[in-house]
């Protein structure tokens, strides 16, 4: 008998922000096999035509994809850079996606009976987005006004949390929560966000956006703090230590190996040669870590 992995999107940080959040969040199943873990690989930040390593990235993402038989594939956005997709038939999406994600192990879908994976919309929560974009253009047509926007937004998400009935729930958004990297902490996720996703017993927060690997653990809750945004361009040779503690921080190519079984998260991230820079594993069953090894960059 097969379970169905479920994927909650409350407008998906991989799409544009075109509608606002209703009550009735976007919902795919993937079905896996009962007793058999569940293995995915998380990259973001990726899309530059094959430049800044992307190919050598996503070379070593089909190795890995092989080796551990994945299921899917999730990306924590800026898919297309640095100017997004014009339309369905833009030449950047074969560039910086079909010819450089050729793999056989990764034909399988981007994007229970264990898990539940929230896929929620962070542009907006960015203030400065609004007030003082620079060079950058953002159309908030159907988004507009922010505060509306984002009320429904985690109105929705929250309410999905609750009917959720997974032994993991796992957030993932483009923007950073907690990061020692160049972007930091985004203190409107940590004040609007990261609330509902304690009080609804999510376990980790997966993202993108800072071009680097990295995981922090925080202090006051079990909520683990993964980046995965090393696909392409990186080496931003910035650090900023936040209040939570890092486990691990590489500032270079990578992506992050996800596999889930009943009760226990194993974590692994790679870099550009294929190398495993570090290993992480999680039980459920006592909510506690069991294992950690690698590099580790602690204060």
């Amino acid at each position: 008998m097969a379970v169905a992995l479920a994927l909650l999107a409350a407008m998906s940080a991989l799409s544009s922000c075109t509608s606002p959040a209703t009550a009735e969040l976007t919902r795919l199943e993937h079905p896996v096999v009962d007793g058999a873990p569940l293995r995915l690989l998380v990259v973001g930040d990726w899309g530059r035509k094959g430049g800044y390593n992307q190919t050598r990235v996503a070379e070593q993402m089909g190795k890995v994809a092989e080796e551990t038989e994945i299921d899917f594939v999730v990306s924590t956005g800026d898919n297309f850079l640095e100017n997004g997709l014009a339309g369905v038939d833009d030449m950047a999406f074969h560039d910086s996606f079909m010819d450089v994600y050729t793999a056989k192990s990764l034909h399988k879908p981007w994007y229970l009976g264990i898990v539940d994976f929230f896929f929620v919309d962070t542009t907006p929560f960015q203030l400065q987005y609004w007030t003082d974009p620079g060079e950058d253009h953002y159309d908030w047509r159907g988004v507009a006004p922010r505060d509306a926007y984002i009320a429904n937004l985690l109105e929705d998400v929250d309410a999905a949390m609750k009917k959720s009935t997974a032994t993991w729930k796992i957030a993932v958004g483009h923007h950073t929560m907690r990061s020692v990297s160049a972007h930091g902490d985004t203190q409107e996720l940590l004040e609007l966000l990261l609330p509902v996703l304690k009080e609804n017993g999510v376990d980790f927060y997966i993202n993108g956006h800072d071009h680097c690997l990295e995981h922090i653990s925080s202090r006051n809750s079990p909520i683990q703090y993964f980046t995965s945004g090393g696909g392409s361009k990186a080496w931003r040779g910035i650090f900023q230590q936040n209040e939570d503690k890092l486990q691990f921080f590489y500032d270079g190519q990578g992506f992050l190996s996800l596999e889930l079984s009943e009760n226990r998260a194993r974590f692994a991230f790679y870099d550009v040669f294929g190398e495993a820079l570090y290993h992480w594993s999680f039980s459920k069953a006592n909510l506690q870590k069991v294992q950690s090894s690698a590099s580790v960059t602690e204060e």
